[in-house]
């Protein structure tokens, strides 16, 4: 047997694997994972390695291959962990071995030597008072944040201000020429593990959330290393039950991860944790460079932090002593990785969790399918929060508005009369209001009114979106160009936009309010760093009266002065081909609805619909996830669809069209073959072929059937048993590589549709 090993533990380090003979006296010791020992390069001398793949015919010369000389015994470390949780990755979401490791390792840079930098504050009660006051007044907003911190903290490590709360060099400047602040410095020693400190005071709990703590504890004391779902309504307090979990944990020497969706991601959430745990924290997020990623990995391997935040790459932070990893807001999409190999992180953490013997805790006031049904089936713990924590706060009162009776009725705005009425009694009331629509830009499409074709991509087979006045944008390839003054099809001078979208909204929304601050927050709008934070800001500063934006606006941010949230086109999201759709639109109108009255002031939700009765929209409006889920789960029952089923998709891709529907159904036909003769076999030891429920769904034309010139057809495999789908999976994949045009069309595969 032959082992393929890497020398160095980083991404990088995967495209250079060297092969090794295992000498039988290794043979059972060495597996993949394991940390063994090598005679390396000319002068052989012994370097550690890790073994990532094992075979039984080698690539290279067998009389050139070197044996490895020793191999670690006892628990796999922190580094074999994951390249074992590699190899499951592998398994269970297809792609590569190396694939999978780059998921996992770091990429490795060099590290400038660490300086520990942290800004403290010289002044009083009183006299920070009057300084936040001052910026205040001069609208120094970067100050701002820096001295609003300072009221619970007064000292704050420099990293947390410039990546948190995006403070520059020349912002710190004059605060320390004029003795407010005073900067200390102190060499980091690698590998110490600072023990850290509790900045923050604990939280007196509520109930419902003191069962929720007291229920993990005693699994968690008992030695039980299971999963556990917190269902929680907006606002119920999910945060401070997460602390109150991490702490428990860490007090016991244990390491945390906790998973954030990167949209949530933001300063208000990040201080919250930072005042609690002190500086035990390390962030990671997309606007950190490449080497300060890397640093962030390196002081968790070295045990300098004990608590990893970040989105769903945190999920690999080298933790030894793992003993909790939480993942908030677990129905967001953002979990599910789009590029190969497309690993969903609850899956994906649970498989960590059984390496290292942790638990997970999953959070949500929309639970996906998935994990309501395995904490119904029992394979989950679960925890309610019906309540809001706020003393005094309660769900804001909800109205659903028929559009269609609004149109009858003669009004023909894009605000009902009820949230027109609702959003003139906030503005004088000098509240807030919030206002989300699911689509960016101006218009929806252009159309021409003479042949009603519509303006598409030359690349993508989508139609293009109005930004502006005249700017046309493909939003899957970043097309670009300029709106054409006649219809490229018929001539005529009739185009016209069809849909609303955020910038339309806006322009909408200042006609009508006029004396109303708006402010805009999409895509297009927080392109430029630390311009979502900006934008935050601004309106938690109540320096704007309304926010228009898209879901960016709905992930758990938490407005207390916003009294009145508008959804505008509550079912938009219903009519996507997608059986995933009814649960998007529930979960988006949940936790838009959940923005609104979350203080002390009543809130008002106005949902706009043309269809009313449908169950998501009735569902969300009431808050009840339950009815929802009584609902959906039976329509997922009678249509076959998961969580009651598995489900896996192949998917075809190539710039050829002719070679992309060749190899897709060429692959369908030889799989169905397949099945059927294995069916036969199950039939003849005498079990029911239908109890495995097998089904071969296509091939068909994916949703958006070209993207940047490049064809996808979808293959499409349903049953009740997710192993048997495995290796249903490998088959197809195996026989598609024989295929004639295997070289022009790469196949990949989603085992999580």
């Amino acid at each position: 047997m032959y082992a393929k090993v890497i020398v160095d533990i980083s991404a990088s380090s995967v495209d250079r694997i060297f092969e090794y003979r295992i000498p039988a006296r290794l043979d059972e010791d060495v597996r993949i994972g394991s940390c063994v020992h090598v005679p390396f390069g000319q002068g052989n001398r012994q370097r550690s390695a890790y073994v990532v793949e094992i075979c039984g015919e080698p690539e290279f010369d067998p009389h050139k291959i070197k044996d490895i000389s020793s191999c670690d015994e006892g628990a796999l470390g922190v580094q074999s962990q994951l390249i074992v949780l590699a190899k499951w990755i592998r398994e269970n979401y297809g792609g590569t071995m190396n694939q999978a490791l780059k998921t996992v390792l770091p990429v490795k840079q060099k590290i400038r030597p660490q300086e520990k930098k942290t800004i403290l504050c010289l002044l009083d009660q009183d006299a920070l008072e009057a300084a936040i006051r001052e910026a205040e007044r001069k609208k120094y907003r970067a100050r701002l944040r820096l001295l609003t911190e300072f009221r619970l903290a007064r000292s704050i490590p420099l990293e947390i201000a410039r990546t948190q709360l995006h403070i520059s060099d020349s912002s710190l400047e004059p605060l320390l020429e004029n003795g407010t602040i005073r900067m200390e410095k102190e060499t980091v020693t690698r590998g110490s593990c600072g023990a850290g400190h509790d900045t923050g005071k604990k939280p007196v709990l509520n109930e419902e959330q003191a069962l929720a703590v007291s229920d993990f504890r005693a699994e968690y004391d008992a030695g039980i290393r299971g999963t556990r779902l917190i269902c929680g309504v907006t606002g119920s307090g999910k945060t401070e039950v997460y602390m109150e979990l991490m702490d428990h944990v860490l007090s016991q020497g244990k390491q945390v991860i906790l998973l954030i969706p990167e949209i949530s991601l933001t300063y208000q959430t990040v201080m919250r944790f930072y005042r609690r745990f002190g500086d035990r924290i390390a962030i990671l997020n997309s606007r950190l460079s490449a080497g300060e990623r890397y640093d962030q990995w390196m002081r968790a391997q070295k045990g300098e932090v004990s608590i990893m935040i970040g989105p769903r790459s945190a999920l690999f932070a080298p933790f030894d002593r793992l003993g909790l990893i939480i993942i908030d807001e677990e129905h967001e999409n953002a979990y599910k990785s789009e590029n190969v190999p497309r690993y969903h992180a609850r899956e994906t953490a649970e498989a960590r969790a059984r390496l290292s013997g942790a638990c997970v805790v999953l959070g949500s006031a929309t639970p996906s399918m998935e994990s309501f049904f395995r904490a119904e089936s029992g394979k989950y713990s679960l925890s309610r929060l019906t309540g809001r924590a706020v003393p005094g706060s309660v769900l804001p009162q909800t109205e659903i508005v028929d559009m269609r009776e609004e149109l009858a009725g003669g009004n023909r705005s894009i605000f009902s009369r009820t949230l027109h009425r609702h959003i003139e009694t906030a503005l004088k009331s000098r509240e807030q209001v919030m206002l989300f629509i699911n689509r960016r830009g101006y218009a929806g499409f252009i159309s021409c009114r003479s042949c009603g074709k519509p303006l598409h991509c030359p690349h993508c087979d989508v139609s293009l979106t109005l930004h502006g006045k005249n700017r046309l944008v493909c939003h899957y390839c970043g097309y670009e160009t300029v709106l054409p003054k006649i219809c490229p099809s018929c001539g005529s001078r009739y185009l016209a936009g069809f849909g609303t979208g955020t910038q339309k909204l806006a322009w909408m929304t200042a006609q009508e309010f006029p004396n109303a601050r708006i402010l805009r927050m999409d895509a297009d709008t927080t392109r430029k760093k630390g311009s979502l934070e900006e934008i935050l800001e601004q309106f938690s500063a109540r320096e704007a009266d309304i926010l228009i934006g898209t879901q960016m606006i709905v992930k758990g941010h938490d407005f207390p002065a916003v009294t009145v949230m508008g959804i505008m086109a509550a079912d938009m999201s219903l009519n996507t081909p997608d059986y995933r759709s009814s649960e998007r639109t529930f979960s988006l109108i949940t936790q838009a609805a959940g923005r609104a009255g979350r203080a002390e002031k009543p809130g008002h939700v106005v949902i706009q619909t043309y269809m009313p009765d449908h169950y998501a929209v009735r569902t969300a409006a009431a808050q009840d996830y339950d009815a929802f889920y009584r609902e959906e789960i039976a329509y997922r029952r009678i249509s076959g669809y998961p969580p009651v089923c598995a489900m896996m998709e192949i998917r075809f891709q190539s710039p050829d069209e002719a070679a992309v529907n060749r190899m897709a159904e060429g692959t369908a036909e030889l799989l169905r073959r397949g099945v059927e003769k294995s069916l036969e076999s199950v039939a003849k030891r005498g079990e029911n072929p239908a109890d495995y429920g097998i089904e071969i769904i296509g091939p068909a034309d994916a949703p958006v059937y070209r993207v940047k010139d490049v064809y996808r057809k979808m293959l499409y495999i349903k049953g009740m048993k997710y192993d048997i789908l495995l290796k249903i999976r490998n088959y197809a994949l195996k026989m598609a590589q024989k295929l004639p045009d295997a070289g022009k069309v790469a196949v990949s595969c989603d085992t999580d549709v």
